[in-house]
């Protein structure tokens, strides 16, 4: 991670939490972002984002978010880009799980 955040990308499907995670983001928190509508996206995009952190709705159509990490890690702009899940299941297994993939954090 860069010593200062300053960008983030994020991939999330439904618009009501999209919505509010871009003025969490943008608005109150300052940060530069680049919204993705799906995991295809996040990995189109991610590239020229040269975001700081990655943050990835967990249940996501087509490539949901741990496939996603998956392809990014095999990005060379992305591959050590921290990446964190976003996920309304909070259970411990999952969170293990998920964290085993290679997320900073769940």
């Amino acid at each position: 991670m860069t010593d200062t955040l300053q960008r983030i990308l994020f991939a999330e499907d439904e618009p009501d939490i999209a919505a509010i995670l871009e003025l969490a983001l943008e608005a109150v928190g300052g940060f530069e972002i680049t919204p993705c509508a799906n995991g295809n996206e996040a990995v189109e995009r991610a590239p020229s984002a040269r975001a700081d952190l990655i943050l990835l709705d967990v249940m996501m159509p087509g490539l949901d978010g741990p496939a996603t990490l998956g392809r990014l890690r095999e990005l060379p702009e992305t591959a050590t880009t921290p990446i964190i899940f976003l996920t309304a299941k909070a259970q411990r297994q999952e969170v293990e799980h998920l964290k085993s993939l290679g997320a900073l954090g769940v």
